[in-house]
């Protein structure tokens, strides 16, 4: 019978697969092992004292056993670690920076192996027990899942966040009144959470966290300029300036009085006057004031009857009263608007005294369409239709009021523009012509406001077209109306894409072809700024202009009313320069090679001796060319042709080949040393005398008709020649006796 002894490991993770040792005695022919009662997943017999086995999914403690032929064995217990599992976090959130103790609640923990945050483990934990670890969370963003590991596997998650420190961006205002109360809106980011808001140290009245980007925080009392903090979990954040305004003090007016129709100038004298946004007489605002300082505001009374309080208001408040007395005097003092448009409707405010009451409104002799009585200074009326400049009266049972004047505004019409069109990038004067275009609020090409304009009268408006393509509908607006559109034109600046030839010699004169867009109308052609000597606008594509005279390689540009084109380059080929020939003569018969030196050789097109092309030539460099001489006679002069036009001339001289006549003697002894005189034409220059194929002894050029030549050793009747720089002449017999 088998016998256990140990297992080696004595526990192992739930879900199974771990590799158990069996020890015992008696192990050969092992039939089955059973963890439980539940067969190993495999296992492998390796001696009798030694089996390894797969341990099978399982729970808690199990007696491991091992059947043989001979029985089945003792029992050895094995424990089944269980997967941690996570039921709480607490907290369930932290600081951004970390440090954070956090509660993690759950079972099967014991031997916790790992906590993790996230990815990053934490900074520390201890295993409480089975159920409880306490870890100190690491530095972290947002929501992260927790997870523990132990020798039984790795958790569920659980989330937790990290709670960023709150930072301030904006105050809204950033100000108000020192007893507090002001509602100032908080702007940033990370507020979720707010634990207090302080203004300088005071906590805030109240507040209500709108979003995690703001806060609604009502100020407490104070004075001065204090800082602003938010505390959430994450931290207390970076502050901002709030400034208390002390509320404003009156201590007297100058005048005390003025008439009922207003428009009395007041100095109003106290302290904390700066940033005024409202002076009252008597709860109706100053028709205008102006704060002098922080102790002088100059205000103008609305108009009012008997006595009333005068206050004014800051962002620090509203300041104690002080008496003023209205002087009755009935009238109309202002009309809001003063103008409107022709058609009517438009709701005019009339201001003035005594108007309680009201029976009738007039513009002009036309009654309002409607008005009604806001008070004993104000009536709201709607204005009937009319044209032109007419009066405004209010009728009450107390009789009818001075008069304000009220304008009706025509709708603006246009007739004509000039010019009609202009170039794309704008900048166009345009002269609009029309009716009604006083006070012009707006001039428009295609939608698109002009650069600028100047209203010259009701009938002209002097405008900068903006830039713009095609044809587009001009329109002016005025507080009138809009006006009907008149056409205007954008006309495209020209493009240029090439030209044919690119070059031509420097003293112009080349017809060159340009090829692009938008030539219609060109103006101009320049070539380096020089006009074109001449051009035609063959097509909207094409323009054919003569090169002026230039040097270098320059900008072709084009000019229509569209604008001027890009540039495309020119470039100017010099006239070539001869300055020496080698050599500088050769036989009428031609072939001679001749070096020209000069400048400006290159891309030659000919070389011409005299009215003759050179046999052929060869452009050695920009200040070389080696041509052959053609046949020729007497002094020619030599000259290079290139694409930058044709050289002056340097004289190349054909020497003429030379003619024998006579020979004097013509015999003479075998043994040579005859002194023979020959006569003949062209033999100045002679190299060589021959008699037959033995050159002469020695000779003498005598003149350009004669050589004395001793004749060499020879025998029978040979050929005398004379070679010259011209060729080798005709021969003559000659007889050795």
């Amino acid at each position: 019978v088998p016998t256990l002894t140990s297992l080696n490991p004595t526990s192992g993770i739930e879900a199974g697969g771990t590799s158990v040792v069996i020890t015992g005695t008696g192990l050969t022919g092992a039939t089955a092992v059973a963890f439980g009662g539940t067969p190993a997943t495999s296992f492998t017999v390796n001696s009798a004292t030694q089996i390894t086995a797969t341990a099978p999914a399982g729970t808690g403690t199990v007696q491991v056993q091992v059947t043989t032929p001979g029985g089945t064995s003792n029992t050895l217990p094995y424990t089944y670690i269980p997967v941690p599992t996570l039921t709480s976090l607490n907290p369930t959130s932290g600081l951004a920076a970390g440090g954070t103790s956090v509660t993690i609640t759950g079972t099967g923990l014991t031997g916790a192996t790992a906590v993790t945050f996230g990815a990053t483990p934490a900074t520390s934990f201890t295993v409480n027990s089975d159920t409880q670890i306490t870890a100190t969370a690491p530095a972290g963003t947002g929501t992260v899942q927790v997870q523990v590991t132990t020798p039984g596997g790795t958790s569920n998650t659980l989330p937790y966040t990290y709670i960023p420190v709150p930072t301030l961006t904006s105050l809204n205002p950033t100000s108000g009144i020192e007893a507090g109360g002001t509602s100032v809106v908080i702007t940033g980011t990370g507020l979720t959470g707010a634990t207090a808001v302080a203004f300088g140290g005071t906590p805030a009245t109240s507040f209500t966290v709108n979003s995690a980007t703001q806060i609604t925080a009502t100020a407490p009392a104070g004075t001065g300029t204090v800082p602003v903090q938010v505390t959430t979990p994450g931290g207390t954040s970076n502050t901002l300036p709030y400034t208390y305004i002390p509320v404003p003090t009156l201590t007297s007016l100058n005048p005390t009085s003025g008439i009922e129709a207003g428009g009395t100038s007041v100095v109003i004298t106290g302290t904390g006057l700066t940033g005024a946004t409202a002076v009252a007489f008597g709860g109706t605002p100053a028709t205008s004031f102006t704060v002098n300082s922080a102790t002088q505001i100059t205000a103008t009374a609305p108009a009012g009857t008997g006595t009333v309080q005068v206050q004014v208001t800051t962002p620090g408040g509203t300041s104690n009263t002080l008496p003023y007395t209205y002087i009755p005097v009935p009238t109309l003092t202002s009309l809001n608007p003063t103008s409107g448009l022709a058609a009517g409707g438009t709701s005019v405010t009339i201001t003035g005294t005594g108007l309680t009451g009201a029976t009738a409104v007039t513009f002009g002799a036309t009654p309002a369409t409607s008005f009604t009585v806001n008070s004993d200074t104000q009536i709201t009326a709607t204005t009937p239709a009319g044209t032109g400049t007419v009066p405004v009266q209010v009728t009450t049972p107390g009789g009818t009021s001075n008069t304000l004047p009220y304008t009706y505004i025509p709708i603006p019409a246009l007739t004509s523009l000039n010019p009609t069109s202009g170039p794309a990038a704008g900048g166009t004067s345009v002269i609009i012509t029309g009716t009604g275009l006083t006070g012009a609020t707006a001039v428009t090409f295609g939608g698109t406001p002009a650069t600028s304009f100047t209203v010259n009268s009701a009938t002209q408006i002097t405008a900068t077209a903006p830039a713009g393509t095609g044809t587009v509908p001009v329109q002016v607006t005025t507080p009138g109306g809009t006006s009907n559109t008149l056409p205007f034109t954008y006309i495209p600046a020209p493009t240029l894409t090439s030209l044919n030839p690119t070059s031509g010699p420097a003293a112009g004169g080349t017809l060159v072809t340009l090829n692009g867009t938008g030539f219609i109308g060109t103006t101009a052609v320049t070539f380096g700024g020089t006009p074109a000597t001449s051009f035609t606008v063959n097509s909207a594509i094409q323009i054919t202009a003569t090169a002026p005279a230039g040097t270098g390689t320059v900008p072709v540009q084009v000019t229509t009313p569209g604008g001027t084109s890009n540039a495309v380059p020119y470039t100017y080929i010099p006239a070539p320069t001869l300055t020496s020939l080698n050599p500088t003569s050769g036989i009428e018969a031609g072939g001679t090679s001749v070096v020209i030196t000069g400048a400006g050789l290159t891309g030659a097109t000919a070389v011409t001796f005299g009215a003759t092309p050179a046999t052929s030539f060869t452009v050695d460099s920009a200040t070389q060319i080696t041509a052959t001489a053609p046949a020729g006679t007497g002094t020619v002069p030599v000259q290079v042709t290139t694409p930058g036009g044709t050289s002056h001339t340097l004289p190349y001289t054909y020497i003429p080949a030379p003619i024998l006549t006579s020979l004097i003697p013509n015999v003479g002894p075998e043994a040579g040393g005859t002194t023979v005189v020959i006569t003949g034409t062209n033999l100045t220059g002679a190299t060589a005398v021959t008699f037959g194929a033995t050159p002469a002894t020695s000779f003498t050029v005598d003149s350009d008709t004669q050589i004395t030549a001793t004749a060499p050793a020879g025998t029978g009747t040979v050929q005398v020649q004379v070679t010259t720089p011209g060729g080798t002449s005709n021969t003559l017999s000659y007889t050795y006796v």
